[in-house]
Order: C-alpha cells, then sequence, then structure tokens
C-alpha cells in the first residue's frame, strides 16, 4: 500500500511516500498501569475480551490502510479512534496521524477481529520524528465528531498520557528500529463523554511549541447490516 504525504519542515513543504506492508496497532499503550487495570475490567464487564499482554501488537492488513476522505462500514455500532501513526521513509522516521476505527459490536467478539473489520483512514500531512522527539510529551491529540448536529470534542488528551513511540517500536521489535514498510499506531486517549458511533470525523495534531496542526477528516457511510 503506497502512501504520500506532504511533510512540513524548516516551513518548507515536500513530499514523501512510504510503500506500507505491515501494519501494527499498539493497543492498551497507556503509561498509568493502574488506570489501564481498570480500563481493561470496565470493557470486561461488558464482554471485551482481556488483553493476552500489554501493550498488545495488532496486526492489520495493509489494504485497510486509505487516505480516502470517506470509508464505509456495516451496520452502525463502529467508530474512530484518533492515534499517532508512525513510519519509515527513506530511512527516517515520521509521523502523521490515523484512525483505529473499529465495529464495536465485533470486539465483544474478537478485538483483532474488529479491528480488520474498518478501514484505517490516514492523514496526507506529516512531521520529521526528529523535529517533535524532544518534546513529544507536550504534542496534543484531539478528535471531533458530529453530534445533535453540532461539532464536538470526542477525544483530547497529551501524548504524556501514551507509551513514547520509540517503547513502542523496541517493543515489538526486540529493540530494533522500526523496519522499512512497517507503519504502527501508538495508542491512543478516553472518550469523553463515552464511546459513540458518527458519520464524521476529524482528527489533528497540535504543536504547542510551533503552533502547527497536523489534521485530517473523513466521513462515513453505513451500509445495511442484512442477516
Amino acid at each position: 500500500m503506497k502512501l504520500s504525504f506532504t511533510v512540513e519542515a524548516a516551513g518548507r513543504p515536500s513530499q514523501v511516500s512510504a510503500e506500507i506492508d505491515t501494519f501494527v496497532i499498539a493497543g492498551w499503550a497507556g503509561r498509568d498501569r493502574a488506570a489501564i487495570d481498570h480500563h481493561i475490567e470496565e470493557l470486561a464487564a461488558i464482554g471485551v475480551p482481556r488483553p493476552s499482554a500489554v501493550p498488545l501488537y495488532y496486526r492489520v492488513a495493509q489494504n485497510q490502510l486509505t487516505q480516502a476522505p470517506r470509508i464505509q462500514v456495516v451496520g452502525p455500532h463502529s467508530s474512530g479512534e484518533v492515534e499517532t501513526f508512525v513510519f519509515m521513509a527513506g530511512g527516517e522516521l515520521y509521523v502523521s496521524l490515523t484512525s483505529d476505527h473499529t465495529d464495536r459490536k465485533l470486539e465483544s467478539h474478537s478485538v483483532a477481529l474488529s479491528k480488520q473489520l474498518c478501514a484505517k483512514p490516514v492523514g496526507t500531512t506529516a512531521w520529521r520524528f526528529a523535529d517533535v522527539a524532544g518534546h513529544w510529551d507536550e504534542l496534543v491529540i484531539r478528535s471531533r465528531i458530529v453530534e445533535d448536529g453540532k461539532e464536538i470534542v470526542y477525544q483530547e488528551g497529551a501524548l504524556s498520557a501514551l507509551r513514547l513511540p520509540g517503547e513502542l517500536i523496541a517493543g515489538y521489535t526486540g529493540g530494533g528500529p522500526l523496519p522499512a514498510g512497517c507503519a504502527m499506531s501508538c495508542g491512543t486517549v478516553g472518550a469523553i463523554g463515552g464511546i459513540r458511533p458518527s458519520t464524521s470525523f476529524a482528527m489533528e495534531l497540535f504543536d504547542p511549541r510551533s503552533g502547527r496542526t497536523l489534521r485530517h477528516a473523513y466521513a462515513v457511510d453505513v451500509l445495511p447490516e442484512i442477516a
């Protein structure tokens, strides 16, 4: 899967492409283990299986990645989750955005299958990871949905709540760098007011030091769920 990005560095935009053959979702990626354990118990109470490890690395087919502004899902039970998206291109690590769009009905049966079922929207802009690595914890990740005809903040939090990308990458590779052709999403922050669907999802990553923001949005077409 070839993805293309506009990269802003030193005020000069450039283009970079990445041929992705492996996509990994780093789940349960928070830094606060007590909070993770509490969330695991909450989900277990509604039937979502407990993870076998923390963090846990889910493989999703690379052909589920899309930079299209619209995706299609089956039934009204899916929702987005904004995450940072790291990938290698030309021997350098970059960061963009993705949404771990997930079928919540299937999640109680299999978390891995619920992730695999839905397309994963990816942004079209990126930063060099080296440009933000020194103040990574200050970056703010945020998503918005449309509810009752109004756009509202759905998720918001500093990346200090999540494990560092280098730590997640090392946990997956056994200590090595992210391989060429591999992309990883690096965890999410909680939904404000609970997880719920929306046919519109906007996401952003804000750098308070530079004032720059990565943005991406997509619409969701709901296909009928026929028995």
